[in-house]
C-alpha cells in the first residue's frame, strides 16, 4: 500500500498485484498446507471445509488456534494459546504472504495479546472472544505520546484486547466472527470513579501500516472499540459495532493521527460517537505533530442519541485534514458532523467534505463549537488557537430535526470558509425557538431550508465542494482467499 502514496506508480502497482495474485492463484496457496493445490477455485468455494475470506493478501501459512490449546468453552483462559500461536507464525514472516491464525467455533475467554506482521487473524462466524475481567490479564503500558496521560485517569492504560505496535501487513477479519468487550464492569467502575488507569480499547495497532479490519462484530467494548493511531494505509470494511446507547466512551471507530484510511459499510451503534477522528491532545498533540489527513468514510449507518455521527475532535492537535464522508445514514442520533475543539487545542480542522448524508430525527444537524474546553492538566498553551476553515456540506437531508444549526466559533478567531448547499431540513412538532444559532462563523449557503443564520449569507446556485480526485487507499482492492479448516 505504502507505493501508492505516489499516483504516477499507480499503473505499476496494479500491475504488480495482479502478477501477485496470479502467482498465488497457481500456487494455490489457500490451505494448512501450501502446496495443496485446487483446480477449480469456483468448485473448491463452495467445497466443504474451504471457508473463504476476503484479504489485502493470501496468507501461505495457516494454523488453528485449537493447535495450540485453544478451548472454546467460555471459561478457560486462551491468553497463552493465543499468544504463543500468533509467536509461532511470526517465524515464517512474510515468506509466501505470511501466516494466518484461524479461531474456530467456541467461546474463547482472552485477556489481550500482540500481533505480529504479515500476519492475519481470522474468526468463524460462530467464533467469540470474550474478553476477561480479570484484570491481572490486562497489561498496563504507558499513555499515548500525543495525549501524555490516559484518558480516563492519569497514568498509564490498559493494553487493548487486540494490540500490535510497529507491524506492517495486518489483516483483523472474518466470516462476521465476534468479539465481545464484556464491558459492563468496566462502564461500572468508571461511572462511580474507582478507575484509576484507564480502560482498554477491543483493537488498537500503533505505528503500523498496511492494516485491514473487516468484517466483524464488536460488541459491548469497554471504552473504544477500533482504535489505529500513528499509523498508515488503513482499511476498516464491513464492521458491525453494538453497545448500550448509554455506554461510557463506546466510541466505534477512531482514527487517530492516521495517513490514508479508507472506513466503508459499516453498522455502529454507539454510547458516543460512531466514528471520531482525532490527532492528539493539547500541548502533547502540538508537540507530537502528526496529523490525520487522507480519510474517506462512506456507506455507514450510526444510531447514537447521545453523540454524534462523525466528529472531528475535541483531541485534534495534530490537525485534521482532506476528510471525505459520503453517503452516511444517521438515525436517532445527537448531531451529524460534528466540530469540536478549544483554545489550547492548536492545529486546525480544515478541508472537510460532506455529501448525500440522510438524517432522521436528530437534535442538529450541524454543530461546531470552539468551547470544548477539556484539558490533559493545566500546562496547556492559552495562546494556541486552532484553525476551522474550508468546511463543506450538501446534498443532504434531515427529518425530526430540534434544531437545523450551532456554529459556535471562538471569539476574534472564527471559523471560517463554511459552506452549505442542497439540504432539506424538516424540523420537529416542537423545535427550539431559535432553529439556527451562529456565532464567530463566516461562510455561505444555497439551497438550504430553512434559510441559515446571516453568517451564512444565500449565493445563488453555489454547490458545495466535494473532490473529484481518488485517495490513494482507494485504489487497493481486497482479493479472494480461502482457508481450509480440517475440523471439517
Amino acid at each position: 500500500m505504502e507505493s501508492l502514496k505516489n499516483p504516477r506508480k499507480l499503473h505499476a502497482v496494479n500491475v504488480v498485484l495482479i502478477l501477485v495474485l496470479a502467482f498465488f492463484s497457481a500456487k494455490s496457496v489457500y490451505g494448512r498446507n501450501y502446496q495443496h493445490r485446487l483446480k477449480n477455485r469456483h468448485h473448491h468455494h463452495h467445497m466443504r471445509g474451504y471457508i473463504p475470506y476476503s484479504g489485502v493478501r493470501c496468507r501461505a501459512h495457516t494454523a488453528s488456534l485449537t493447535d495450540f490449546g485453544g478451548v472454546g468453552d467460555g471459561k478457560t483462559s486462551n491468553t497463552k494459546a493465543f499468544q504463543t500461536a500468533i509467536d509461532h507464525l511470526a517465524q515464517y514472516g512474510s515468506h509466501g504472504g505470511g501466516s494466518l491464525l484461524y479461531v474456530p467455533p467456541g467461546k474463547y475467554l482472552t485477556g489481550s495479546f500482540n500481533l505480529t506482521s504479515h500476519f492475519t487473524l481470522f474468526l468463524h462466524r460462530n467464533a467469540v472472544l470474550l474478553a476477561t475481567q480479570d484484570e491481572n490479564e490486562w497489561p498496563v503500558i504507558e499513555p499515548l505520546p500525543s495525549y501524555g496521560r490516559g484518558r480516563d485517569a492519569d497514568g498509564g492504560r490498559y493494553i487493548s484486547l487486540i494490540f500490535g505496535t510497529n507491524l506492517t501487513d495486518v489483516i483483523i477479519t472474518g466470516n462476521n466472527g465476534t468479539i465481545d468487550g464484556q464491558g459492563q464492569s468496566w462502564w461500572d467502575k468508571f461511572r462511580k470513579g474507582q478507575l484509576k488507569i484507564t480502560r482498554p480499547y477491543l483493537i488498537e495497532l500503533m505505528f503500523s501500516k498496511n492494516i485491514q479490519i473487516s468484517n466483524l462484530t464488536l460488541i459491548n467494548s469497554p471504552s473504544w472499540n477500533v482504535h489505529p493511531i500513528y499509523s498508515s494505509n488503513i482499511i476498516i470494511q464491513g464492521i458491525t459495532i453494538l453497545a448500550p446507547t448509554r455506554s461510557p466512551n463506546t466510541d466505534g471507530i477512531n482514527p487517530d493521527s492516521c495517513i490514508n484510511t479508507r472506513i466503508e459499510d459499516c453498522y455502529i451503534v454507539s454510547g458516543d460517537d460512531c466514528i471520531a477522528v482525532k490527532s492528539g491532545w493539547d500541548q502533547y498533540g502540538i508537540a507530537f505533530a502528526m496529523p490525520t489527513r487522507q480519510l474517506v468514510i462512506r456507506r455507514l449507518t450510526c444510531i447514537s442519541p447521545t453523540s454524534a455521527v462523525i466528529a472531528l475532535g475535541s483531541e485534534m492537535s495534530g490537525g485534521i485534514q482532506d476528510v471525505r464522508a459520503e453517503d452516511i445514514l444517521a438515525i436517532d442520533s445527537e448531531s451529524g458532523v460534528r466540530i469540536k475543539t478549544a483554545v489550547g487545542r492548536g492545529a486546525y480542522v480544515k478541508d472537510i467534505y460532506v455529501r448525500r448524508f440522510t438524517m432522521k430525527t436528530m437534535k442538529w444537524v450541524f454543530w461546531m463549537t470552539g468551547n470544548y474546553g477539556s484539558h490533559p492538566d493545566d500546562k496547556w498553551d492559552r495562546y494556541a488557537i486552532p484553525i476551522i476553515q474550508n468546511i463543506n456540506y450538501r446534498d443532504m437531508v434531515a427529518e425530526n430535526v430540534t434544531m437545523a444549526g450551532r456554529l459556535e466559533g471562538i471569539t476574534g478567531d472564527p471559523f471560517t470558509g463554511i459552506c452549505i448547499s442542497n439540504v432539506t431540513i424538516g424540523m420537529a412538532n416542537v423545535p427550539k425557538k431559535y432553529i439556527w444559532n451562529c456565532t464567530n462563523v463566516e461562510g455561505i449557503s444555497s439551497g438550504v431550508t430553512p434559510q441559515p443564520c446571516g453568517a451564512l449569507p444565500v449565493q445563488g446556485e453555489k454547490v458545495c465542494d466535494f473532490p473529484q480526485e481518488k485517495l490513494p487507499i482507494e485504489f487497493v482492492k481486497l482479493h479472494s482467499c480461502f482457508y481450509r479448516a480440517n475440523y471439517m
